[in-house]
């Protein structure tokens, strides 16, 4: 073979040598390559006709309880919603009682939520408390300090537990009766909020032990002097039964 022929046979083969590498390389390029998204026409695209109302709901929800962690109250949502129980949702937007402090989450539209929640159980599984608590995105330390307060063991009783977190709302004995009221109550807001005597005398008789401070002679006689009220109001409580008189206040 002459050096020109074999020159020439020496470049066809380094092309085709090169020309296979090259589509190794692209058949490579094309296994890594991304897919190309896939376009969509209107027609195609199928929204669940209830997921709008969901959302909106959801966003509404979101916004009257202005929860601190969004993602973990969403999941908390959207569980309870699954399950029919009640949604971890304040009726209204409130303002916290005390914004300038930074452990200070509990308010008395999140304690309400809480009873919604919980008091249909009668007695709960801490627990389940603290799963609930922790759902409203509240400070640990305010519901390690009521579980204290109580000395309660592995069940809790909740109205024992409302009533301690009412404490934590007022500053003293009548106005923590006042926040209970206003949670309990199937009044409007703004009205009476009347509660039974029976519920009344439970808790105030609860909070006055926890005390310690008021004399066993004074609960009785406070209680006794509402129930001749209520008895005359159907057996229900009024506010006024007991916030307009500075003489019996304790």
């Amino acid at each position: 073979m002459s050096t020109s022929s074999f020159s020439f046979t020496f470049c066809i083969c380094e092309l085709l040598f090169d020309y296979s590498f090259f589509q190794v390389l692209v058949t490579e390029h094309k296994r890594t390559m991304p897919l190309p998204e896939t376009m969509f026409c209107a027609q195609q695209i199928k929204i669940p006709p209830e997921l709008a109302d969901i959302l909106k709901q959801f966003t509404k929800a979101a916004i009257r309880t202005q929860p601190h962690d969004v993602l973990q109250w969403a999941a908390a949502y959207f569980s309870a919603l699954s399950k029919g129980e009640p949604l971890p949702v304040k009726e209204r937007i409130e303002m916290p009682l005390a914004a300038e402090k930074t452990d200070a989450g509990l308010t008395p539209g999140l304690l309400k939520v809480l009873h919604k929640q919980l008091s249909p159980k009668g007695t709960v599984n801490v627990a389940e408390l603290k799963e609930k608590w922790k759902h409203l995105c509240l400070p640990e330390e305010q519901l390690k300090a009521i579980l204290q307060l109580g000395d309660f063991g592995e069940e809790v009783e909740w109205m024992k537990v409302l009533a301690l977190g009412c404490s934590m709302l007022g500053g003293s004995l009548l106005s923590s009766m006042k926040h209970a009221c206003e949670i309990l109550t199937r009044d409007p807001e703004g009205g009476a909020a009347r509660i039974p005597f029976e519920t009344f005398s439970f808790l105030y008789s609860y909070l006055a032990s926890i005390d310690g401070e008021i004399p066993e002679e004074k609960t009785e006689a406070f209680l006794h002097g509402i129930k001749e009220q209520a008895d005359q109001q159907t057996g229900m409580v009024l506010l006024r039964n007991f916030l307009t008189q500075p003489s019996r206040l304790f």
